[in-house]
This record gives C-alpha cells, sequence and structure tokens, in this order.
C-alpha cells in the first residue's frame, strides 16, 4: 500500500505537470455578483458551463435578486431555465435558496460554509464553488470528473464526495484545493473521460495506478 508521503509526492508532480496545460480562470461561468455565481452553479448540475451561461445572459436581465425568484412563478421560472436540464427540481431549488438567503441573511450571499449549506438547494460543492471563485476562500470543489479521477488516481477510496474532499485536502496546502480541483476537472473533461480515457494523450499517465487496470482490460480484449 502507498504510504501518505509517496501519495502526496505523487500529487505534487500531477499538480506541477497538470497546472501549466489548463486556463487559470476560476470559473467559466459567467457572473457579476456572489448572488449571481450562486444561481449559475446550482444551474450546472448536469449541465456544461456554456449551457448555462447562455441561459443566464437573459436571466440575469429578468431575475436581478432573490425576491425575483421567490415571487416568480414557478412554470414561467420552470421555463427560464428549461435549457439546463432538469428544471423542475432546479426551479424549486432556486425559489427554496433565494428564501433561505432573504430569511437567514438578509438577501446577501455568506462567505461560509457552515452559512451556505444551510440554504435548501446548496451543498458542500455548490458552497466550495462560490467560495472559492466569489470569496478566494480556498475549498475542493468534487464534481463528477473530480470523484472519477481521484479514485483513478488513487487518491481516495471513497465514493463519498465529502469524504473524498476530506482525503484531498490531506494531500495538498490549502492554497492549492481549488486550482486542483479545476485541473482534475479540465483533465476529466477534456483527457480522462468517464468511457473512454484518452491515454496517449494523458499528460499524468505516469502517475495514474489504474493504467496497469486498463491495460490488463486491454489485453484481455484483444485476447493477448
Amino acid at each position: 500500500m502507498e504510504s501518505m508521503k509517496k501519495k502526496k509526492e505523487r500529487v505534487r508532480r500531477i499538480f506541477e505537470i497538470l497546472n501549466p496545460l489548463y486556463t487559470h480562470e476560476k470559473t467559466a461561468l459567467k457572473f457579476r455578483t456572489p448572488f449571481q455565481l450562486l444561481i449559475s452553479t446550482i444551474l450546472s448540475a448536469q449541465c456544461t458551463d456554456k449551457q448555462v451561461n447562455s441561459v443566464t445572459k437573459g436571466l440575469f436581465k429578468k431575475y436581478r435578486g432573490p425576491r425575483d425568484y421567490v415571487s416568480a412563478p414557478i412554470a414561467e421560472l420552470e421555463a427560464d431555465i428549461r435549457p439546463t436540464g432538469f428544471f423542475r427540481n432546479k426551479a424549486k431549488s432556486l425559489k427554496g435558496c433565494s428564501q433561505g438567503l432573504l430569511d437567514l441573511y438578509g438577501g446577501e450571499v455568506p462567505s461560509t460554509m457552515e452559512e451556505l449549506v444551510k440554504l435548501p438547494g446548496v451543498g458542500r460543492k455548490t458552497a466550495n464553488c462560490v467560495l472559492g471563485a466569489a470569496f478566494d476562500i480556498p475549498g475542493v470543489v468534487v464534481d463528477t470528473h473530480v470523484k472519477r479521477l481521484s479514485i483513478r488516481l488513487g487518491l481516495t477510496q471513497n465514493q463519498n464526495p465529502d469524504k473524498i474532499e476530506r482525503d484531498i485536502q490531506e494531500l495538498l496546502p490549502e492554497d492549492q484545493w481549488r486550482r486542483f480541483s479545476d485541473l482534475l476537472i479540465y483533465h476529466g473533461r477534456e483527457v480522462c473521460k468517464a468511457r473512454k480515457p484518452d491515454h496517449d494523450h494523458c499528460a499524468v499517465l505516469g502517475y495514474c495506478p489504474s493504467i496497469s487496470i486498463w491495460a490488463r482490460s486491454k489485453l484481455r480484449s484483444l485476447k493477448l
């Protein structure tokens, strides 16, 4: 079994290799205020950032604050966000989150994890996205790509996002948490895809303990 010291060194090398390869944008979501980012992040579940941005371009002109989302007819809000997918659940989350902001924080988006996760529809992933991009507060964002790559790279044996978050935090300095999350997200989108990882273009292939598993699987499929 790999020691913690060796695992940290391997993660350090993965970070150093991937860091110059991908954009340093904190998020591809377009926003002007923490509230807009919160709305965009909720809408981004199971949806591309590009698609979310195309929807919020008009959405943010129509709905300017929490009260606008709370007062909007649910069917109308669903229609406005329909292109992002799962629009019924997302509309409920937007309304619940907005009502929570009004009830708990005077309509302002708080800047702590403890406060954010009290809002309906806001989990640690969403909270870390908002904290990192809007308030420069370090955090590990565990989305589907981070979860997949963390397991493939042997950084965790857990399936639970909260536990994965803690496992990654133990491997990196706090000021690298958010950037490392972003690197795994970008690498997962472009190279280490769910169904067909592009091994030929993987810059960190030599640091991936799962490659031997895939290699054996490929050999069996070729009957070699």
